[in-house]
C-alpha cells in the first residue's frame, strides 16, 4: 500500500481514510490477521506502557548502580509548582518512570528502542488522562505510532549506534507526535507534519551514554522528547506547514547519523560520557563490578 510518507499520505487522501485506518489496513494486509487480534496485541502493549509510566512514581527504583533512581517521583511531586504546568510535568514524570523501569531491568515496551521507551507511553497515557480519552482512541494513536515507526525503520534507522540519539529519542518523539495528533482528531497531513517537526527539532543529537549505561542523559531526553512530541503536535494542529517533506527529513536524519563520528554513536567515548565527571562515573561503576565479582 505504501513504502514512505508521501505514498501513505496520498493513500489517505485518495481513499478518504484517517492515518490510523491506513496503517491498520496495511497491518491486516501484511499479517493476514483480523482487526480484533491486532487491537488485542496493541492493548497488551499499551498495558505494559501504562504499568511502566506509573511504576516508579509509586515506588522509586533501587539506587544500586542506578544513577536515575527517584527522578520520576521528584518530577511528579513538582508538577503542581512547575513552570510548564501539571500536565507537562506529569508527562515528564511518566517518561522518567519508564526510563527507571528500563534501568532497573523492569518490563518496558521498546518504542522504538528501550533507550527511548518512555516517550510514546508518556504521551499516550498522559493524553488519555488529561483529555479523558476512550481506550479505542488511544489504541488508534498507538497503531498510528507503530505504522510511522515502521516507515522510518524501513527507510532509515532507529539505532543509536548507527544514527545517534536522534534516531532513538528523535524517532520516538516523531511517532508520539503523530499519535497525539490522531488522538485529537487531526488529519493525516497534520499527523505527518507533527512527526516532521519533532524530528527536525532533534536533528543531529548525539548518543553519549554516561558510563555506557542507558540512564544519563537518556532519561532526561525521554522527558524532553515527550514534551517535544506535544509541542510538535500543537504546531501541526495549529496548521503550521511542514515545508520540508517528511521523507526528506527522514533521509536527512539518516545521513546526519551516518556522518556522526563513532565516538558520538553509543560508544560512550564522546559527548557527556567523555566529560571529567562522566569518566569518573564510569570508573566507579567498573570498580564496583570488579568488587562484586571478587
Amino acid at each position: 500500500m505504501y513504502h514512505n510518507f508521501s505514498e501513505l499520505q496520498d493513500y489517505c487522501n485518495r481513499s478518504h481514510v484517517l492515518l490510523w485506518e491506513a496503517v491498520l489496513k496495511n497491518e491486516i494486509r501484511i499479517t493476514h490477521e483480523p482487526k480484533e487480534l491486532i487491537y488485542d496485541r496493541a492493548r497488551r502493549r499499551l498495558a505494559i506502557m501504562e504499568s511502566a509510566v506509573k511504576k516508579h512514581i509509586a515506588r522509586p527504583s533501587e539506587p544500586d548502580g542506578n544513577y536515575i533512581a527517584g527522578m520520576s517521583v521528584r518530577q511528579h511531586d513538582h508538577k503542581d509548582n512547575g513552570i510548564c504546568g501539571a500536565f507537562i510535568n506529569r508527562v515528564m514524570a511518566y517518561a522518567l518512570s519508564c526510563s527507571e523501569a528500563n534501568a532497573s531491568m523492569g518490563k518496558v515496551c521498546a518504542a522504538p528502542t528501550a533507550g527511548s521507551c518512555g516517550i510514546l507511553p508518556a504521551v499516550l497515557i498522559g493524553m488519555k488522562e488529561e483529555l479523558s480519552l476512550e481506550e479505542e482512541t488511544v489504541l488508534n494513536g498507538f497503531i498510528t505510532a507503530g505504522g510511522l515507526g515502521a516507515i522510518i525503520t524501513r527507510n532509515a534507522t532507529v539505532s543509536g549506534a548507527e544514527g545517534g540519539c536522534q534516531a532513538e529519542c528523535g524517532v520516538a518523539a516523531a511517532i508520539a507526535a503523530a499519535a497525539a495528533v490522531q488522538m485529537c482528531g487531526g488529519t493525516a497531513e497534520q499527523s505527518i507534519a507533527a512527526s516532521g517537526f519533532a524530528l527536525m527539532n532533534i536533528m543531529g543529537l548525539v548518543c553519549d551514554p554516561v558510563a555506557g549505561l542507558v540512564q544519563i542523559p537518556c532519561a532526561q531526553r525521554n522527558a524532553s522528547q515527550a514534551v517535544n512530541a506535544l509541542v510538535s503536535a500543537d504546531l501541526a494542529l495549529a496548521g503550521q506547514p511542514l515545508l520540508i517533506p517528511m521523507d526528506e527529513i527522514v533521509e536527512a536524519m539518516y545521513q546526519v547519523g551516518r556522518q556522526l563520528p563513532p565516538s558520538l554513536r553509543e560508544t560512550a567515548m564522546g559527548g557527556l560520557a567523555a566529560t571529567k565527571t562522566g569518566k569518573k562515573m564510569g570508573r566507579c561503576l567498573t570498580e564496583k563490578n570488579l568488587q562484586a565479582e571478587a
